[in-house]
């Protein structure tokens, strides 16, 4: 089932599987900000990841001596959510444990997606609920694909709250590397960064301990066309590393993959969530349209 919340400037569409945002288009001009799911390239648009952001290393954790199989960026995704309420300009949906997610995830919880509609501003809120015994660890991230302002993705920019040089942790074979081979420095030139053929060449860009909490993809005269803003500890820039792809993703994440030497148990795996007994966990971005 799928949602609608508008106010006078946008259009937003949301589908109860997976919470997620199917269509974000500007009724000005009713042009759609946000990625079709057209497979050719990639076959979604804005997926929430929980319990993990990114890989496990071998697709498996352990945890209290039992070893549980997982598949990339968690289950969440895949799974109906429950609508709860909506106005004009606002919706919930919440997914909670089950005998399905606790055959792969021994904890008890409820995850709760918000948005919200404010002038040209969608507001993203999240929402988890240890409802276990026991403490609760998890990553949760955002992955939504903005469609690129003009034909060709690599005349466009990246800006960040930042001029300072930025450090890309980067990928190899979806995992965090050990060695600095990869993770590479990113030179920024008064914030911005020109995208470039090879930039996605080993997978997404990784930029951890908030070095940024602002990523803008800009127009080729560098003006801001669509911005979010966040204050996750790390995120994910990623675009298939396909000729003239007409999408950027940009990817606040608490949490991400393992490192390819991790050999801990799902406690000591770095960047993750730690949610104590009837706690609740709160956070949110934004995506500002230009």
């Amino acid at each position: 089932m799928n949602t609608i919340i508008e106010n006078e400037n946008l259009k937003v569409e949301i589908s109860t599987f997976g919470a997620e945002l199917q269509k974000i288009e500007n009724k000005k001009n009713g042009k759609n900000y946000l990625w079709n799911g057209d497979k050719a390239f990639w076959g979604r648009r804005a997926p929430v990841l929980f319990p993990f952001v990114g890989a496990l290393k071998n697709k498996e954790y352990s945890y209290n001596g039992k070893v549980y199989q997982m598949g990339q960026h968690g289950f969440a995704r895949d799974m109906e959510f429950e609508f709860l309420e909506n106005a004009d300009n606002s919706c919930w949906y919440a997914l909670s444990s089950n005998a399905q997610t606790l055959e792969k995830y021994p904890f008890a919880f409820c995850l709760k997606i918000g948005y919200e509609l404010c002038e040209n501003t969608i507001k993203v809120k999240w929402e988890v609920e240890n409802k276990d015994k026991q403490n609760m660890y998890f990553s949760i991230g955002a992955h939504p694909a903005f469609c690129v302002p003009v034909e060709k993705r690599n005349e466009c920019y990246l800006k960040f709250d930042t001029p300072n040089t930025l450090m890309n942790t980067g990928l190899e074979n979806g995992l965090a590397p050990v060695k600095n081979e990869i993770n590479s420095k990113i030179d920024l030139e008064n914030g911005y960064l020109k995208i470039f053929p090879e930039l996605f060449k080993q997978d997404a860009l990784i930029l951890e301990n908030h070095q940024v909490q602002e990523v803008s993809l800009c127009t080729p005269d560098k003006k801001s066309y669509v911005t979010v803003k966040f204050d996750a500890p790390l995120v994910g820039i990623w675009s298939p590393y396909k000729e003239n792809c007409p999408f950027v993703c940009i990817e606040p994440w608490y949490g991400r993959c393992d490192s390819i030497d991790f050999e801990g148990n799902l406690e000591q795996r770095k960047w993750q969530q730690e949610l104590k007994s009837g706690e609740t966990f709160k956070t949110e971005y934004e995506i500002l349209l230009f």
